[in-house]
């Protein structure tokens, strides 16, 4: 069975291609374009989030720092590995406060994206 990986990232142009780079991988991929999908973890039951750092509607929600160390802290998610994608150049402190097990840094080569899921779905 494929393993399955929440993607959420705003921009639609990143997404698609993270989503069209990890199915041709063969692996399940459910997207977002905001964090309201954490709600339905449990249903989606992924085995690794890509997470966006910045989403457009941090201002009423929580960022990917937050939404991480929120996914890290809960027993029920925090065997899910978690990797914070940004262009901020802090991107490893934020990955480290977040909990986050890894970061990929923006922009980025398909073969790092690809390197990093293996790293941790075995």
């Amino acid at each position: 069975m494929a393993k399955k990986i929440l993607v959420i990232e705003d921009d639609k142009d990143i997404r698609d291609s993270i989503v069209y780079v990890l199915e041709e991988e063969n692996y399940e991929v459910v997207s977002s374009g905001d964090s309201k999908i954490l709600k339905s973890i449990d249903e989606i039951a992924p085995d690794m989030v890509l997470l966006d750092n910045w989403l457009t509607e941090w201002k009423s929600d929580a960022n990917g720092e937050q939404l991480s160390r929120q996914l890290k802290s809960n027993p029920a998610t925090s065997h899910i590995p978690v990797i914070i994608i940004s262009a901020v150049s802090n991107i490893k402190e934020i990955a480290e406060a977040g909990l986050a097990d890894d970061y990929l840094r923006k922009p980025f080569d398909l073969t790092e994206l690809t390197d990093i899921i293996k790293k941790y779905l075995k």
